[in-house]
């Protein structure tokens, strides 16, 4: 009942990781906020999916998903924080972005895959995603990610690329997998180095933080 009880008052969940939310500038030099999905963004998830174009949902889904679920929606929301994450990022009260992992059984390695609003992206948020998300991945003993993307998402494959993790790909007709260790080497942190120094957000410059 406790559980159900913070649910309905909008608290966070049990075991929602505060320390994963903060304030960040992209490309743009516009401020967002990245924190941790909760099951009360239910109605902002749905309204998020809404706002894509058919070009971004097909990619995502490889179909045209033009409305979730209340079962998908609930599925989406309620994550455990360890094997099951999702990070979304928020400009306001809208939701721009929605990255998550999902770990396979039984193993060291999870799925990963973004979604990024039209007019949101190339502004670094698909790797400021895939940052927090291997951040967080490393601390519950995930060593590697995958995902599947259609070889002419473009956008997202030269994302992955520059992460800086070592990629290995793989095409199978329409479809390319890609596998990933996140280890921290060199040229992951160089890399990561750099793109903190733009994110980096000054004092009193912040969004409402974690009220949003």
């Amino acid at each position: 009942m406790g559980s159900e009880a913070k649910l309905v008052a909008g608290e966070p969940p049990d075991g929602y990781p505060r320390e994963a939310e903060r304030d960040v500038r992209i490309g743009s030099g516009e401020i967002v906020h990245i924190r941790p999905i909760r099951p009360d963004d239910a109605a902002t998830l749905t309204a998020f999916h809404a706002s894509l174009s058919a070009e971004s949902i097909y990619f995502r889904f490889f179909n045209f998903h033009a409305e979730l679920s209340e079962r998908e929606v609930r599925h989406f929301t309620r994550v455990d924080y360890k094997d099951r994450l999702a990070l979304i990022v928020l400009a306001g009260d809208r939701m721009v972005a929605v990255g998550r992992y999902d770990r396979l059984s039984r193993t060291d390695e999870a799925e990963v895959a973004f979604l990024v609003r039209d007019d949101y992206q190339d502004q670094g948020i698909g790797t400021l995603l895939a940052d927090e998300l291997a951040r967080a991945a490393r601390s519950h003993g995930i060593r590697a990610f995958q995902a599947e993307t259609l070889s002419h998402n473009s956008a997202m494959l030269e994302m992955f690329r520059r992460v800086g993790f070592p990629i290995e790909s793989r095409y199978e007709g329409s479809v390319v997998r890609v596998h990933f260790s996140i280890e921290p080497v060199p040229a992951y942190l160089e890399a990561l180095a750099r793109r903190e120094a733009v994110r980096q957000v000054g004092i009193g410059e912040g969004t409402r933080g974690s009220s949003c």
